[in-house]
């Protein structure tokens, strides 16, 4: 447990293993975790012994990065560059309950009116350390700024007063093509990372190259930032583009699968085969899919359809590692009620490449195992003029009026269509047992019956090859609601997890979209996996709630939400309609204010500089969370903010374990105070940001 005795002015030589970095020791870079340094600071007769960053000074004492400097009291951290003594803040709040408020509505005085869209992703265009945003509305479109006929937004944010719109100033959407001016090149799927490692984020842009019409000719590009929040294109030969054929982006996720120090980039493609690409470090790409294990084909028997040996109908991506061997698992969500992909990264020892094993049916993310097709109504409906056909015996009649068939008797009744339709996965330690574990967005009919998959947690098991279990809804109290009665529609299609009372444990937000009856669904970890539903007068009410990200826009120690809204399916009669304009909203959390925090901004040296895939394990009161730097997950491209923000309940300080992503797997190890956030360099003393 760490508490406010824990002195960070002197550890002398007594200092546990765990805080050596904190003690003046160097970050393990052995790749085994281990701190092998057995020293406190310097020493000279007569002279204390210091933490890191605090000089002896003629007085006897320790002070703050001079021997003339402030002298720093037993519980606070000296910040060397600035001199100054950082004090632990610590937990004032209880974990939320029932009956207290938790979010309030900024949309307006954010300036995000007009803003339109239900792709949204977080990015940091001037490494200023404020989170900005992008935004865009769904499908290939082109913004004609003439008109100001818009389609993507990219803002930012104003250190916390506002969103200012930099979309044309920024380059952005510089076209390829010669456009005529002020046309705007179609972006769809977007994703944020340091391509570059030159310390400001460059941002890959996905679209669909299906209709020439739509795409204006343009492709799928990589822009490259030039430091100040302008960007402009990536090589011409990059593979990225996938130029030469069909492209149909569905998801995009930045990753260092091999652990180079450059950032490589998982892309998912509706119905074609998703690619692996290898970044160079200079803003190009090559594809790495062919001999990497990852390669699938486009027509299947019925048994290749069941194991998952086609292509994905892509909807969503995700890279994560799941088994917490320092290898990436690559995932694909698919549509259509058929089979999720799951790619188990390993280093092949024969070759010393990174190599993929196909493990979505073995691992259960590829469908949950209910394959009940019974109760589909176009089943009973073929089953009702087919009464003699195999395995209709018995099965009920429809509660529909049939008419049209949609139902295909040899096929439906198989595994591969027994799935779900996968939007977003969400990646996190939901449990807090130190494996990450995933939550679906699925969308589900009421007539599909018990076989179609419903949006819900696997739960790790902890497993070398991944397996996970599937607890369910009802018995984790995930409850949701069908205002409209039998005839229901779940349009669960994105999602992100949050902790928003900063008590330690994630919390899930949930958005339900395109049908009657749909809304943002909010959910509080009461207890270890027991959730309870946040009440639209806690929180808020927001129809049609399709795309959200979280991140501490306005660096006040706790998550805020912004959510996008679908006018899919509008009936003026039907409850939770749509609304005027598919306008954002953005909602500042109130209630997070309360309990401490920290937060980490990871800078890689031998790891890629934006540590993506950067495991950190923090430790306060007890309890450990689990989070990595994701690199954008989720349904047609989303990405919280890259820095990680763990609520620290009531402690005041936290004990941090970094796994960085380079070829040795880098640990490193700090203590810090509670209620600030930090910027910690590889192997670098951590500093206030």
């Amino acid at each position: 447990m760490v508490s406010s005795g824990v002195s960070f002015r002197r550890l002398y030589l007594a200092c546990v293993p765990l805080l050596t970095l904190a003690c003046g020791g160097p970050a393990s870079q052995d790749g085994g975790g281990d701190n092998t340094s057995d020293t406190a600071g310097t020493e000279t007769a007569g002279e204390p012994v210091c933490d890191a960053g605090l000089i002896a000074g003629e007085d006897g004492e320790c002070h703050c990065g001079t021997p003339e400097g402030v002298i720093c009291g037993e519980d606070a951290y000296c910040d060397e560059p600035s001199g100054t003594c950082v004090e632990p803040t610590c937990g004032a709040a209880p974990a939320w309950s029932p009956g207290t408020q938790a979010f309030t509505e900024v949309t307006q005085a954010w300036g995000l009116a007009g803003v339109e869209g239900t792709r949204l992703s977080v990015t940091d265009l001037d490494a200023d350390g404020w989170p900005d945003l992008f935004v865009r509305r769904g499908g290939t479109r082109s913004d004609d700024f003439n008109t100001d006929t818009r389609h993507t937004w990219l803002l930012r944010n104003a250190d916390g007063q506002g969103f200012e719109d930099v979309t044309q100033d920024s380059g952005v959407l510089a076209p390829r093509q010669a456009l005529a001016t002020g046309i705007g090149r179609p972006a769809e799927i977007v994703a944020s990372a340091d391509v570059d490692n030159d310390g400001d984020l460059d941002i890959f842009t996905g679209i669909t190259t299906s209709d020439p019409m739509a795409s204006l000719g343009e492709t799928s590009e990589l822009m490259l930032n030039q430091g100040d929040g302008s960007f402009v294109l990536a090589s011409v030969d990059s593979d990225l583009r996938h130029a030469a054929s069909e492209d149909i982006v569905a998801g995009a996720s930045f990753i260092d699968a091999n652990r180079d120090g450059f950032v490589d980039i998982w892309v998912t493609e509706h119905g074609i085969q998703d690619e692996l690409y290898y970044g160079t470090g200079d803003g190009g790409f090559v594809k790495a899919t062919s001999g990497s294990g990852l390669a699938t084909s486009g027509a299947a028997t019925i048994a290749e359809l069941n194991s998952g040996a086609v292509h994905s109908r892509a909807w969503s991506a995700l890279a994560c590692d799941l088994n917490g061997d320092g290898w990436t698992e690559l995932l694909a969500g698919s549509y259509g009620r058929s089979t999720n992909h799951l790619w188990q990264g390993r280093l092949d020892q024969e070759t010393g490449f990174v190599a993929f094993d196909a493990r979505g049916v073995e691992s259960g993310y590829a469908r949950d195992e209910n394959y009940e097709w019974q109760s589909n109504q176009f089943a009973r409906c073929y089953c009702q003029s087919n009464p003699m056909a195999e395995d209709c015996a018995g099965v009920p009649a429809p509660a529909i009026n049939c008419g049209t068939p949609n139902w295909n008797h040899s096929s439906d009744r198989e595994p591969f269509r027994l799935g779900g339709n996968s939007g977003a996965t969400a990646c996190a330690d939901l449990d807090n047992d130190g494996d990450m574990d995933l939550y679906t967005g699925e969308i589900r009919h009421w007539w599909a019956g018990l076989g179609s998959d419903m949006s819900e947690a696997l739960i790790n098991t902890g497993a070398q090859d991944v397996s996970f279990e599937r607890p369910g809804r009802d018995a984790m109290g995930i409850t949701v609601e069908h205002v409209t009665g039998a005839s229901w529609d779940e349009g669960h299609m994105s999602l992100t997890t949050l902790d928003f009372d900063n008590d330690g444990w994630r919390d899930v937000y949930v958005g339900a979209s395109d049908y009657a009856g749909n809304r943002g669904l909010l959910f509080h970890q009461r207890d270890v996996l027991q959730f309870e539903p946040v009440s639209t007068a806690d929180a808020f009410e927001h129809n049609r709630s399709h795309g959200v990200v979280t991140a501490d826009f306005d660096r006040d120690g706790d998550l805020d939400l912004i959510v996008g809204h679908s006018r899919s399916r509008c009936d003026a009669n039907a409850p939770n309609d749509c609304y005027a304009t598919s306008a954002i909203r953005m909602f500042e959390n109130v209630y997070g204010d309360g309990g401490s925090w920290i937060q980490l901004k990871l800078e890689g040296v031998t790891a890629n500089r934006a540590a993506i895939g950067a495991r950190v394990r923090v430790t306060a009161d007890g309890v450990t969370q689990t989070q990595e730097v994701g690199g954008g997950y989720g349904h047609y491209g989303a990405q919280d903010d890259l820095v990680l923000h763990f609520g620290l309940g009531d402690a005041c300080a936290a004990e941090i374990e970094i796994r960085w992503p380079d070829g040795d797997l880098t640990t490193q190890q700090l203590m810090l105070p509670g209620g600030h956030r930090f910027h910690v360099v590889q192997g670098e003393r951590a500093t206030l940001e």
